[in-house]
């Protein structure tokens, strides 16, 4: 054989074990540990095939909502209890290539149930949804998590649910330029935002956005521009469309997600290219909502509809865009959906993932 020819092999050879290696990637799975569940299941991802193959299991309680730091070399859950010297956060070691996970530390969040967890790698926040309260931690270099530094505590407005008798916060996230935290105040229905007063300290700086009376306002993202951020609601069961900006954001549209009155409106996202977006609604009807974004306004239409397994909690979408990942708590599996790149539609693989009471999914 040729010189040439063995070097065209070679480079063959390598761009496909190359291509092979971007297919896999890590799924980290959160649960419910009342039933069989032991804790957070990690398993290795073809993002081409959509097939799953399981690496390891962490025993921790209730792991209901987790994420993996930039590095992949920690992840942080909650430990989701309503008694509050159960109630707390935890550091785990991750080894991204082989899927192995041990607990390094945890810490009390001094607010009941928390349920969502984000850090920048300086700061770790939770959402205490029956503490009604947003807990910061300070990391140290080494991925554990210091006590907790500050505790801010969410707001009621009047309602005519019960749901929002109490104060309850649901979701805390860092904005994409790092400057500002948002976090959904459940019982207000509104966005509140918090500043940095320095690299470890936030203090609160008012009402980002305002929602309707009974919305109940549960998970958020921001637009693929950063223009605008959507609001997923529980009790409405409606997404909400904001213009971004300083000061309190304009809401422009509030559409249907949930459309038979659930009052289960839960995830949300987008896909990798903008122009869809998807929304979880549980309790009736369980499904996902599918919208096309108005790349000019902002703007949602409903395009489609995917009935789920019982309770579809939290669902994700592959870095590569191909496949949405949906956690259905009462199913107790993982379906794959194959996402079509022209009108945003599902298409079940029929590779459910079981695992029983998941309701998180992350992927690296």
């Amino acid at each position: 054989m040729k010189l040439s020819n063995l070097l065209c092999t070679a480079v063959t050879i390598m761009i496909s074990m190359s291509t092979m290696a971007q297919n896999e990637i890590k799924l980290v799975v959160g649960t419910y540990t009342k039933g069989t569940s032991k804790g957070i299941y990690s398993f290795n991802f073809n993002q081409q095939t959509g097939k799953a193959t399981p690496l390891d299991v962490l025993e921790i309680q209730n792991p209901s909502f987790l994420t993996i730091s930039k590095d992949g070399r920690h992840i942080y859950s909650v430990s989701e209890n309503s008694d509050k010297s159960e109630a707390s956060v935890n550091a785990i070691a991750f080894n991204s290539k082989t899927g192995k996970m041990k607990l390094i530390n945890s810490q009390l969040t001094y607010g009941e149930d928390p349920c969502y967890i984000e850090t920048n790698g300086n700061l770790l926040l939770t959402a205490n949804y029956t503490g009604g309260s947003m807990s910061v931690f300070r990391l140290n270099t080494n991925g554990s998590i210091r006590p907790l530094s500050q505790l801010f505590l969410g707001s009621t407005a009047p309602s005519d649910k019960q749901q929002q008798s109490t104060p309850h916060v649901h979701c805390t996230r860092f904005s994409p330029d790092g400057k500002y935290v948002l976090a959904t105040n459940f019982s207000a229905n509104q966005l509140l935002r918090y500043k940095f007063r320095d690299k470890n300290t936030l203090m609160a700086d008012g009402v980002a956005g305002q929602l309707r009376r009974n919305s109940g306002c549960r998970h958020f993202i921001w637009s693929k521009d950063k223009r605008f951020v959507y609001v997923m609601s529980e009790i409405s069961g409606a997404v909400s469309v904001l213009k971004n900006g300083v000061g309190e954001m304009k809401r422009i549209q509030d559409i249907q997600s949930d459309s038979v009155g659930g009052e289960g409106g839960a995830d949300i996202h987008l896909s990798k290219d903008g122009r869809f977006l998807y929304a979880s609604n549980r309790l009736k009807a369980d499904g996902i909502s599918i919208f096309k974004v108005n790349p000019q306004t902002g703007l949602l239409k409903k395009v489609g509809y995917q009935l789920t397994g019982i309770h579809p909690r939290h669902f994700n979408i592959t870095p590569n865009g191909k496949f949405l990942l949906c956690a259905c708590r009462d199913s107790n599996t993982i379906q794959v959906y194959r996402i079509d790149p022209k009108t945003g539609l599902l298409t079940d693989t029929h590779q459910n993932i079981d695992v029983d009471k998941a309701v998180c999914i992350q992927f690296y």
